[in-house]
């Protein structure tokens, strides 16, 4: 075997697995990140997702969205029902530091 192709089939975990929940409760913390567009379009009709998850509870949402543009607006309506629902706010946002997450209205 070449040596590209041994290198090519070599693993290596890129971060070491945490064994404790580093905030104390929901919502503390949110991972978010965007994907999209998806070959196979949801069931109304949206090709762009928005994936976030808390990391206290490791608990997932998937909000589909139309275009780009409604990244913010999805969030925002999201940011509401759950601090409404666990009566408290969301301290910090960790994302891959994407495009998507680094304009005014997200700062």
């Amino acid at each position: 075997m070449c040596e590209a192709c041994q290198k090519g089939r070599q693993t290596k975990s890129s971060f070491k697995p945490l064994n404790f929940v580093s905030t104390c409760r929901p919502p503390g913390l949110l991972h978010m990140d965007f994907f999209g567009p998806s070959k196979t379009m949801s069931l109304r009709g949206n090709y762009y997702g928005l994936v976030i998850v808390d990391d206290y509870s490791r608990f997932t949402w998937t909000l589909f969205i139309a275009t780009k543009d409604e990244d913010y607006h999805a969030f925002k309506r999201f940011a509401k029902v759950i601090q409404n629902e666990k009566n408290c706010g969301i301290s910090s946002i960790k994302s891959d530091h994407g495009g998507e997450f680094q304009n005014e209205k997200f700062d």
